[in-house]
């Protein structure tokens, strides 16, 4: 292609650039829509599931992600067997903080996380493909007093919602998310 053209063609299109970088922001919205999530975010927890026969462990990673415009948390149970990645971002439509959730199982959730006080959160999320009936998970979020959170979840299965799981995780700096 012969120079002159590239330099027109160039030319042509700085005012689009030019555009295209003034109706895109530079950085997050003023008002942080996650800023419940704070207390979390950059950091590495370990949890212990209560009330089970054999210890199961879940690590979770929670990070900042595209550029501040969303959360991204991995995470994995027992050295990898099971695992999933969350993507959570602000949802101007809804007004609300949505997620996506995949698992190496097989089965993905969509959900909504809305805070409940200045110490807790909750949300909701509908089950898509979930092998063992489960349509629906109901969940809560609690930070405590000594810097760890607790996470109690609830089940829709086969119509009727039943106990889930109760777990409390504390930072665990020293801890990797394994992922199969």
């Amino acid at each position: 292609m012969p120079a002159r053209l590239v330099v027109l063609l160039g030319l042509m299109l700085l005012p689009a650039i030019a555009s295209a970088q003034e109706t895109i922001p530079s950085s997050p919205p003023v008002s942080d829509p996650f800023t419940m999530l704070e207390p979390l975010l950059g950091r590495t927890w370990r949890g212990e599931f209560a009330g089970t026969d054999k210890p199961v462990i879940d690590i979770q990673r929670w990070e900042r992600a595209l550029g501040g415009r969303a959360v991204r948390v991995l995470h994995s149970i027992n050295d990898g067997a099971y695992g999933g990645e969350t993507m959570i971002v602000w949802d101007e439509s809804r007004r609300s903080l949505v997620y996506y959730y995949f698992t190496t199982a097989g089965f993905h959730t969509t959900g909504t996380m809305a805070q409940d006080s200045s110490r807790s959160f909750a949300s909701t999320e509908r089950v898509t493909g979930s092998a063992n009936g489960v349509t629906e998970v109901r969940s809560s979020y609690v930070f405590n007093a000594d810097g760890s959170f607790t996470s109690r979840s609830s089940y829709l299965k086969d119509g009727a919602w039943v106990g889930g799981r109760e777990v409390t995780y504390r930072e665990a700096p020293e801890e990797t998310v394994i992922l199969p």
